[in-house]
């Protein structure tokens, strides 16, 4: 049987310093998560991962079957945290480097413990990995089996990797309960939300005795390991998760709540995104000199091209609307909303999938004060983003399971707080907008409109409910709304004659969760005039509702502070 070689020359570094200082400032830490660093150098501070040296997988005098590039592909292989991303542009030995890891792990004394579960979003997808298995496998293990009905590779002493896809969080049920000690995932981007991935996390366990050691000395390891080039529909979550680029080959240490066999737990987990690059992988740039013209060539537009080429995460990818999208004209600072203009709000309703609400103001052509005293002009029809309540679980695609009546409060309370409405009276300035229609679904009993009319009590006082108009969700409006909203962005953007004559669309920057989700919202594969609805896309159908309202002329009474 040949070995894999992961021998990395050099001292190891000591990251402790540095990350246990910002753990004692944050006192959220009650086990030192860097105990495998303690034999390391006291006095080293440098907390990337430049120079990480484990002890060699595989004597001098072995064969070796696989040998990691000096870089990336090594730092992966022996980096010991629970959670590692390897990024970069194309042609970086990302894929062979993910098998591997799992590899090193097989004939070293776990047997049948030892299990590995390898995920692409789609079953298509997992071509790629079939192939690249069938050439790496056979040549360190060459007595190691593969079940093409099953997707499973089987090893001599009884260690397991399986390849499958999921694509949305309902595939989870079918690995509830079950132990993967190993858990690759190929193209991170790919995948919309976080939710599959988070769900796993639960299964990244196992039964063994803690106090059993492999043949080296080492307990067995629990691994989530992922690739990605920084291009696809979930970029901004796995951008948001691994605080890239900025803390690219940095440790990452932050509570978070886990899913676990028991319920929901906070820990701190560290995880790090690692940076590899085609540079590095020297046999594909021998084999292939013309690669990355080749890559060039392929490149679809200007994101893809950075991503794939300079592996950027600086970029919107495969949005709706990231074409258009440009912050600085879109995102504006917040203003006091002149007497005459219109304001509405619209909504997405959700109980375990999130719902949004927005308010918007409607200008009638007039000129705002800004806060600096500065004039900024409108045109009349311009719609501004003013304020939103986006009722998720932050992070996921869950919405909070709030009943009519708890929004219906909320919105009360936060239109009081924004000096929208009166908090004695009731009286507001903010004007009937449209709703989604299945808020007027009666099969169940009463309506959730019905139920949102009622009054609500506040600190003491009764307030009367909601009223709400039927947005338009005939078939194909949902493509009209994507073309009514990229048309209100490019029409934000000054023409070069530097004026503008239709309105646009404007997100005052208060509204976090819209300016991070909405601009990045992928196509649908199937349908690429439509936004793909597995993503987070409850805030772009309230958007879509009330751009395409038909404007009604009506006039409220001045408000302050926004």
């Amino acid at each position: 049987m040949a070995k894999i070689k992961v021998d990395v020359k050099g001292k190891l570094k000591k990251w402790k310093k540095a990350k246990l200082q910002r753990l004692e400032e944050n006192q959220k830490s009650k086990v030192d998560p860097w105990a495998f660093l303690q034999d390391a150098d006291d006095e080293a501070d440098d907390d990337t991962l430049d120079d990480v040296a484990p002890p060699a997988l595989v004597p001098p005098d072995e064969e070796i079957g696989w040998q990691a590039q000096a870089g990336a592909q090594k730092i992966f292989l022996s980096c010991p945290l629970w959670e590692v991303l390897l990024h970069g542009n194309r042609g970086g030995g990302k894929t062979d480097a993910l098998i591997v890891d799992f590899l090193q792990h097989v004939d070293v004394g776990w047997g049948a413990e030892w299990r590995g579960i390898l995920f692409r979003e789609t079953y298509p997808q997992l071509d790629d990995v079939r192939k690249k298995c069938r050439k790496l496998i056979p040549r360190i293990f060459p007595t190691a089996t593969f079940n093409k009905n099953e997707n499973t590779w089987s090893f001599p002493k009884g260690e397991q990797l399986l390849l499958r896809h999921m694509r949305v969080a309902e595939d989870y049920q079918g690995y509830h309960g079950h132990e993967y000690p190993w858990q690759g995932w190929e193209e991170l981007c790919n995948w919309a939300t976080p939710d599959c991935y988070k769900l796993m996390m639960s299964c990244s366990r196992s039964s063994v005795d803690p106090a059993r050691r492999d043949k080296h000395g080492r307990p067995l390891p629990r691994k989530i390991r992922a690739t990605t080039n920084p291009y696809g529909k979930g970029m901004n979550w796995v951008k948001r998760r691994f605080q890239l680029p900025h803390m690219s080959d940095k440790v990452i240490l932050e509570e978070e709540t886990f899913d676990g066999e028991s319920g929901a737990m906070k820990e701190i987990r560290p995880r790090i995104a690692i940076s590899a690059s085609f540079k590095e992988n020297l046999k594909l740039s021998k084999a292939e000199p013309n690669y990355m013209d080749n890559i060039k060539q392929a490149a679809r537009n200007p994101a893809e091209l950075a991503a794939w080429v300079s592996g950027s995460w600086d970029i919107q990818s495969g949005g709706m609307f990231d074409d258009l999208w440009e912050s600085g004209v879109h995102v504006v600072q917040p203003f006091e909303i002149p007497s005459n203009w219109r304001i509405n709000r619209s909504f997405d309703w959700g109980s375990s999938r999130p719902a949004s609400v927005g308010w918007w103001a409607e200008s009638d052509g007039t000129d705002v004060k800004l806060r600096d005293g500065s004039i900024r002009k409108t045109v009349r029809g311009d719609i501004f983003r003013i304020a939103e309540w986006y009722i998720a679980i932050p992070g996921q695609n869950k919405g909070l399971r709030l009943t009519p009546s708890q929004i219906t409060e909320g919105i009360l309370v936060r239109e009081m707080a924004m000096g929208l409405r009166d908090k004695n009276t009731g009286v507001t300035r903010v004007g009937t907008g449209p709703a989604d229609s299945a808020i007027w679904d009666t099969s169940g009993g009463p309506s959730i409109a019905d139920q949102m009319k009622q009054p609500v009590r506040i600190d003491g006082r009764m307030f009367a409910g909601l009223v709400w108009e039927k947005a338009d969700k005939s078939p194909g409006s949902r493509k009209n709304g994507c073309e009514a909203i990229r048309q209100r962005l490019k029409d934000a953007k000054k023409s070069e004659a530097g004026a503008r004559e239709k309105p646009g669309l404007f997100i005052f920057n208060l509204c976090k969760d819209w300016i991070e989700n909405v601009p990045i919202l992928p196509r649908d594969d199937k349908d690429p005039d439509d936004v793909d609805t597995d993503s987070n896309d409850h805030q772009f159908d309230e958007t879509r509702y009330r751009i395409m309202t038909p404007r009604r002329i009506t006039r409220y009474g001045r408000t302050e502070g926004i």
